[in-house]
């Protein structure tokens, strides 16, 4: 099947097998791979993208499903050379060990704080629940994610 899909502000018709998960359809076919597997059951979150403005777990939803969408990757998120509040905040913030879980969190970090800028410590952690990090035990990337909420707002 063809499918027209924009990633990251960039149009391209490519054609898939229809049961070719996006993750895959991102990571193989486009080479982004900064959208990570780690589950493939959606418990673990590594591999959430921006769809349709929506966080979603890209191993659950089919290339096919996507026809017509506008999906922003981590690899989308920079503008100009300048980090993504959130991935700076990450950053500063030592949001992340080993980085793998990191690309997913921020995506979903992004819409958490978009959704509601004025989040307590219970409401991120609340709205990280699908999103898994073996290293980290959270709390940094929590501080990250209170710091990116005021650079988001425009009080940074």
């Amino acid at each position: 099947m063809n499918i027209s899909i924009t990633v990251n502000g960039k149009s391209t018709t490519r054609e898939v097998e229809p049961r070719t998960l996006l993750v895959d359809f991102l990571r193989d076919t486009l080479r982004l791979t900064g959208t990570n597997i780690g589950c493939d059951t959606s418990q673990c979150g590594a591999c959430t993208v921006h769809m349709d403005g929506l966080a979603v777990k890209s191993c659950t939803v089919l290339a096919v499903q996507a026809d017509g969408s506008h999906i922003t990757t981590i690899e989308g998120l920079a503008q100009g050379g300048q980090l993504h509040p959130m991935q700076q905040a990450f950053w500063e913030n030592h949001g992340l060990q080993c980085g793998y879980c990191t690309p997913g969190m921020i995506m979903a970090a992004i819409k958490l704080v978009e959704n509601n800028p004025n989040l307590s410590e219970s409401d991120i952690r609340h709205g990280l629940e699908g999103n898994i990090c073996r290293c980290t035990g959270y709390e940094n990337i929590v501080k990250a994610i209170q710091s990116a909420a005021g650079a988001m707002a425009g009080g940074d």
